[in-house]
């Protein structure tokens, strides 16, 4: 078989800014030699593969620079990630905010040299040698560790070497000056508490200078935007050491909460749902006839009684099925849509909470469908189109879908994974959605399709889920009396849309940045009076407002009416009513928004207007 250099084939085709090239569907160096007969595709800046293919290499050359500025320090692994890439060292100095700009100039100095880029195969025992002698322990034990007989180092010229797969770009000079080291933090060798403690040092790169200004920029506006201090602001809720990954929800909070699930409730009635609740607390024997005992043990919390071992559920699932058991069901019955807002709580480790967005106790939008073979494909469409109906009503109108298809570890034969796969595929397409596909991902029972909102500042959010479960139904014996008169096993749908109320909340106050539509703020208007000579007046307006369903509050505190604003505005109230002797001598109510605009109306009028601008989603009545 003849073969080419990646090389050889840019310079054939006349490819400018060839990063690295695709050969039958595999990524490589342009120094790689490919067959003459390979599909061949080129990775320029454009690609989706070109940003990682870039970072992965800024990565290898920020290693290059920490050991030229402390040579003594010790190389263990760079990966790329969300935004950029980090790299973690072992190193006698602590390195600090104060070093990033020192290894930022020694990094462009290595991107200025234009070091070539060389792959080297060498065999395991030979590179675990090379390693060993520039004492680089934990390069040796990654070695070590490998199944195989030869491994992949990438040099800079003669002046750095790493362990990598690659690919890597063709010289140092290809990478981009525009990167940033954003921080510092600690981490664990392999992530074992009981390992050395490493350095990570993490930097985001990008390709050009406006694309570096625009992310510091979101991240910066993302700070602003933080759930956790807007929910401070508004008063909704706090966190405690004594209840860790868990919410105390203080009273404004918990009416967005219950206008949230409250909404929620009212689209799966229309939606022809029937609604349950199931058990906080069941016997390990259920869990380990379901699977989840010996899939999910590590993240239940688990309780004993009267020699019992009990579970606090961390999925609703079986209870659901015990609901659906009782009783003979009829393939007349099918689908029969059962929702539960089901609390909850799976033992995340400690370091991965944060603040509504990873918790360890939270409440599901939680449903399970249970339906025939041939009712998936409609049942599909009907909760695509309710997710997408929900999702507009909340402000998302962008949202991106992947399939996750079986997964390393799962149940469950080849054949039933191709049948459900095939099914949910199909469904999904006939529901009009694009996927990608996101390999071994999915549930250990069944496929699923993963539903990603993007938010204001272009970040991706994973809520809604669908999975198709042949296999607990039947685990859990299951069944219904089908037209032949014999027993089947139903398909079990688990669908939610939001995921979870908790942390749909805290992406919605990130999304908004604190200004939530009207029907979901705590407030609605918050009527403050500028002289006490107002107070009456206030008090008669915003019982008024209150009759009508109106969320109010009154702040006759003797302080100025500039500081109650601002305080207001803090605390995100969409509208401040300010109420003085020209409001009160003319019956009127002068209302500052949240977008500072500002209207001066009669009371008959405000309150009609607050009444529309309040309204929530309009939802038809159940069919």
């Amino acid at each position: 078989m003849n073969f080419v250099s990646g090389f050889e084939l840019v310079k054939r085709n006349n490819v400018k800014k060839a990063l690295a090239i695709i050969a039958d569907g595999n990524a490589l160096d342009l120094s790689a030699t490919i067959p003459v007969t390979a599909a061949v595709e080129f990775v320029t800046t454009e690609h989706l593969l070109a940003l990682g293919i870039m970072r992965h290499t800024s990565s290898h050359i920020m290693a290059h620079a920490l050991k030229e500025l402390w040579p003594n320090a010790k190389i263990s692994i760079g990966p790329v990630i969300e935004n950029g890439f980090y790299y973690d060292i072992s190193c006698d100095h602590k390195i600090t905010p104060d070093d990033f700009e020192k290894i930022e100039k020694k990094m462009k100095e290595i991107i200025k040299a234009d070091y070539k880029i060389r792959r080297e195969i060498m065999f395991k025992s030979d590179a675990i040698r090379l390693f060993s002698e520039m004492n680089e322990p934990f390069k040796v034990e990654l070695i070590q560790d490998l199944d195989v007989e030869e491994v992949s180092l990438y040099w800079h010229e003669d002046k750095f070497v790493d362990l990598c797969r690659g690919p890597h770009l063709p010289k140092t000079g290809v990478a981009s000056v525009h990167f940033k080291i954003m921080k510092v933090a600690g981490s664990y060798w392999r992530g074992d508490s009981k390992r050395d403690v490493l350095q990570r040092i993490y930097a985001t790169s990008w390709f050009s200078k406006e694309e570096l200004e625009t992310h510091l920029h979101n991240l910066a506006e993302a700070e602003k935007r933080d759930h956790r201090r807007i929910s401070q602001d508004m008063d909704l809720f706090h966190m405690q050491e004594e209840s860790p990954g868990c919410i105390f929800w203080h009273p404004k909070g918990w009416i967005m909460y219950n206008a949230l699930r409250d909404y929620m409730r009212q689209r799966v009635h229309r939606d022809g749902y029937v609604e349950v609740c199931t058990p906080q607390m069941i016997d390990r024997t259920l869990w380990e006839a379901s699977g989840h005992w010996e899939k999910y043990r590590e993240h239940m919390f688990i309780a004993e009684s009267e020699g019992k071992i009990m579970s606090i559920k961390p999925m609703n699932c079986p209870g659901a099925i015990q609901i659906f058991k009782q009783g003979v069901k009829s393939y007349r019955d099918l689908p029969l849509r059962m929702a539960e807002f089901g609390c909850c709580h799976r033992n995340e480790p400690s370091g991965a909470l944060y603040g509504a967005l990873r918790v360890r106790g939270f409440t599901q939008d939680d449903a399970h469908i249970f339906c025939t073979p041939d009712q998936i494909n409609s049942e599909t469409k009907k909760f695509c189109l309710l997710l997408t109906n929900v999702y507009k009503d909340l402000g998302f109108n962008e949202f991106s879908v992947k399939f996750s298809d079986r997964p390393e570890k799962r149940t469950g034969s080849d054949e039933i994974w191709d049948i459900s796969e095939d099914l949910l595929q199909k469904a999904t397409t006939d529901a009009g959605l694009v996927f990608t596909i996101n390999k071994g991902e999915g549930a250990f029972y069944g496929p699923k399709l993963e539903f990603i909102l993007k938010d204001k500042l272009g970040r991706e959010w994973q809520c809604g889920t669908l999975q198709v479960d042949f296999q607990l139904p039947e685990k859990l014996g299951a069944y219904y009396i089908a037209e032949d008169g014999r027993k089947h096993h139903p398909i079990m749908l688990h669908r939610a849309v939001l995921g979870s109320l908790e942390r749909f909340i805290g992406i919605l106050l990130e999304h908004y940045a604190g200004k939530v539509p009207l029907w979901l703020s705590p407030v609605q208007v918050v009527f403050a009076t500028i002289t006490n000579d107002s107070d009456e007046y206030a008090i008669a307006v915003s019982r008024e407002f209150n009759k009508n369903g109106i969320r109010v509050e009154l702040d006759l505190r003797s302080e100025k009416i500039s500081s109650k604003i601002r305080k207001h505005i803090l605390g995100k109230v969409p509208i401040i009513a300010v109420l003085g002797a020209e409001e009160v001598s003319r019956n009127t109510l002068t209302m500052r928004y949240l977008n500072g605009d500002q209207e001066t109306l009669p009371i008959v009028e405000a309150l009609s207007k607050v009444k529309d601008l309040c309204q929530p989603p309009q939802i038809d009545l159940p069919l």
